[in-house]
């Protein structure tokens, strides 16, 4: 999760969060160098004269032209990369369904016979010592790490959204739409986010954590929920 005085991403937990955070360096590198550029260009009109030659030159026209559309290419293809791994989702080995409400949150495991459960923040006066204020729930979402996960988000009442940074997740809760993402933990963990889409007045009160633990204690927690 996010520290005090943070400026960069959090630290990634699935591959596509890494790709997005390589790209993030990519886009501003090409943004630094062409803020160079522009500027040595300002500073060389500014101290030296133009010439006939500098005013009336093609060779000068074509690069300005041309140098624009290479950049373009150059942010373009990464982008549109990323943009169809997001929206890649081959044979997932879990399916989670996330439908929000004001203001909590409800899951159901679709590949489970009767696994569900609601999801509140827990309230400060009931925090555990050593848990976070406001980003805490009474229910965890348990997913296998390692393993592909394809989340189908949806609402109950009005715009909501599924998101947690640190595995590169943003998906809106839209009423009768079912929206569907993926994500990949890459090691055990326990993953924090909350709602991104204004939804009343508690929308700063619906946390979503995400606990990423190995098979076999996935295994387990979940035949111990569905005995319940």
């Amino acid at each position: 999760m996010a520290n005090h005085s943070q400026l960069g991403f959090q630290d990634a937990s699935s591959p596509i969060m890494e790709e997005l955070i390589q790209f993030h360096d990519h886009a501003l590198m090409v943004a630094l160098a062409i803020c160079s550029l522009v500027l040595y260009l300002l500073t060389l009109m500014l101290t030296e004269k133009l010439s006939s030659n500098t005013v009336d030159a093609q060779a000068i026209e074509l690069v300005w032209t041309i140098l624009p559309a290479m950049v373009l290419i150059a942010l373009a293809l990464p982008s549109l990369r990323i943009l169809y791994m997001m929206d890649e989702i081959n044979e997932p080995d879990l399916t989670l369904k996330a439908i929000g409400h004001q203001w909590y949150w409800t899951y159901e495991y679709t590949d489970f016979k009767d696994l569900t459960f609601d999801s509140y923040m827990v309230p400060t006066t009931d925090l555990p010592l050593g848990h976070f204020r406001l980003l805490e729930v009474d229910h965890r979402v348990i997913v296998p790490t390692e393993s592909t996960i394809r989340v189908i988000v949806t609402a109950d009442d009005v715009l909501h959204s599924w998101a947690v940074p640190s595995l590169g997740v943003k998906t809106d809760a839209i009423p009768g739409r079912l929206n569907q993402t993926s994500f990949s933990a890459i090691r055990p963990g326990i993953y924090y986010g909350q709602c991104s889409e204004i939804c009343g007045a508690n929308h700063s009160f619906m946390p979503i954590v995400v606990e990423s633990a190995p098979l076999a204690n996935f295994e387990n927690w979940s035949s111990l929920l569905s005995s319940q």
